[in-house]
């Protein structure tokens, strides 16, 4: 599992890998976490979440905005998850630390997840998400 950022011109774009679908969604939080507050480790907290959507790219979508909205109104830092996939549905528990000032303070503040260019790709060995954060 991986993630890189790419050039984009206003926003922050990243490329994120992973060997399955469910460490994909696991990977793109982090990666989220990481360009929000400089650093995402694991921690005591945990949540729930379940998202809904029509298709793979609603999905995560759906999925990084319930993260987002998690991370700013519980104040966690969501580390990973363990994901579960159904048609329409991925559901899961989050894993993180609180939001602590002083140690999360060095990132860029995201106020949503675009679906322009958010896509869902397979190579010969991973999934590779690319998307776009607004800041």
């Amino acid at each position: 599992m991986s993630f890189e950022e790419l050039e984009h011109t206003a926003d922050v774009r990243l490329r994120v890998k992973a060997d399955t679908l469910e460490e994909l969604f696991s990977e793109a939080a982090r990666a989220m976490m990481v360009v929000m507050y400089g650093s995402a480790e694991p921690g005591p907290m945990r949540r729930k979440i379940e998202v809904r959507a029509p298709d793979l790219e609603s999905l995560i979508h759906a999925f990084l905005s319930e993260i987002l909205y998690i991370s700013e109104v519980e104040e966690m830092v969501v580390s990973g998850a363990d994901v579960r996939l159904a048609e329409g549905c991925a559901e899961g528990d989050l894993v993180g630390e609180p939001f602590q000032p002083d140690r999360h303070r060095a990132g860029t503040e995201i106020k949503g997840i675009s679906l322009s260019g958010l896509t869902v790709s397979r190579d010969n060995h991973s999934y590779i998400l690319e998307v776009i954060f607004d800041v």
